[in-house]
């Protein structure tokens, strides 16, 4: 809408400059016909006796100068001959003097036609009309019965072409700017449409992306119920089973096969560890009933069993909801999990603490870095963090990543309280 009422300005400007310079230069071809209509009005008093100087004749076309040409608006006429002496004016005290002629008033002298421009009263020819103001120079080529040529000047009060074009600009500019302004009260309509549509494009984005977290989040507890009521509880069978077995064999005096039987046991002990450490990165338990920090140490059990040293500090109390600490936990286990699988870390930091209305994860490793500008291998490495970050945005909050080649990662992700 702004940006509509910002072209219809723009436009309106220019038109609105446009349709005055168009008046400007409608008025001063009106002062042309009119000059040119005066010419001809005293064409029959133009002969070759004023020329020649003869009184009666010049008296005569002065009257007819006076009479029907001077006005208001009409403040002074010339008449030249083609040796730029004035041969005829109202002013008496111009009649016989001798000026130098341009070549526009000399080429419509010889050539006929009609010129109008402003009035140069700096000119010594014009030194008697400086007491008028600003005043348009009409010039049009005429010539006496026997053809001999002249070049007839009027003189125009500028303030009247000016008031002429008022006229015609007035008369144009509210169909102009009417029609702007319609023009942009048919786009609200349509700029409300889309707003709306806009609007209802983004809950509905929003709605799926909510629904689609919701379903992650039941099918991942799904998975995690399974393979710890199924998966694990027959491994950990198993592994009894083979335990039982291998004393057995052991007192039957088959050490050989007793021993071998224990590595199956402790080996198959060692894969029940890594499904629970899978468990609990799928749908930690105990994220909703003990909290962020029991379940952010849980996390961290599963990267000590790895081998990678690993510190937890939570600030209490946390002014959470389910939907933050969910957000929350899940930023840690996409930074816990891209430290083992990209970063061939020592040592794993991760604290999260109260500050100006937000609540700060911070999960720092040691690790080799990257460069966060360069693409990572095929463009999938930071997905996990690409769509954390979209979390982040829809619930207020931020997610910032520093890294540098051989200085370690840190990934920080803040959301607002409550």
């Amino acid at each position: 809408m702004l940006a509509g009422l910002a072209a219809v300005m723009v436009i309106g400007i220019v038109g609105v400059n446009i349709v005055r310079r168009i008046a400007t230069d409608q008025a001063i071809a009106n002062a042309r016909d009119l000059t040119e209509a005066d010419a001809r009005s005293v064409e029959e008093n133009l002969t070759d006796a004023v020329l020649a100087g003869d009184p009666a004749a010049r008296l005569a076309l002065d009257r007819s100068i006076r009479s029907r040409l001077l006005s208001h608006h009409v403040v002074r006429v010339k008449v030249w001959d083609a040796s730029g002496r004035i041969v005829a004016s109202d002013e008496g005290a111009l009649v016989g003097r001798r000026f130098d002629l341009g070549d526009d008033e000399r080429r419509i002298l010889v050539d006929g036609g009609v010129s109008a421009e402003s009035s140069d009263l700096q000119r010594p020819e014009n030194a008697r009309e400086r007491r008028f103001g600003h005043l348009l120079e009409v010039y049009v080529g005429t010539h006496t019965p026997s053809g001999t040529p002249l070049l007839f000047e009027s003189y125009l009060r500028y303030e009247t072409i000016t008031a002429n074009g008022n006229r015609t600009f007035v008369a144009f500019v509210p169909a102009l700017v009417g029609g702007l302004v319609l023009l942009w009260l048919v786009q609200l309509p349509l700029a409300l449409a889309l707003d709306r549509r806009l609007r209802r494009s983004r809950d509905r984005e929003r709605e799926l992306l909510v629904r689609a977290i919701e379903s992650s989040d039941r099918e991942r507890r799904r998975i995690a119920a399974d393979l710890h009521d199924s998966v694990v509880q027959d491994l950990a069978g198993s592994s009894l089973s083979l335990a039982a077995l291998a004393r057995v064999v052991r007192e039957r005096g088959d050490t050989e096969l007793a021993g071998d039987l224990d590595a199956r046991a402790a080996d198959l002990r060692q894969r029940i560890r890594d499904l629970r450490t899978l468990v609990v990165a799928i749908a930690p338990k105990r994220l909703h009933d003990e909290g962020l920090a029991a379940a952010l140490e849980d996390l961290a059990s599963t990267v000590r069993a790895r081998g990678i040293e690993t510190s937890v500090e939570v600030a209490a109390p946390l002014a959470l909801d389910r939907a933050g600490e969910a957000l929350l936990f899940r930023g840690a286990q996409e930074a816990v999990r891209n430290t083992i699988d990209h970063t061939a870390a020592t040592r794993v930091d991760i604290a999260v603490a109260n500050g100006d209305g937000r609540v700060r994860l911070r999960v720092h490793d040691d690790g080799a870095g990257f460069d966060p500008v360069a693409p990572q291998g095929d463009g999938t490495a930071h997905l996990g963090l690409a769509l954390l970050a979209d979390l982040a945005v829809d619930a207020g909050g931020e997610l910032a990543v520093e890294s540098a080649p051989g200085a370690g990662t840190t990934v920080v992700l803040e959301v607002p309280v409550g």
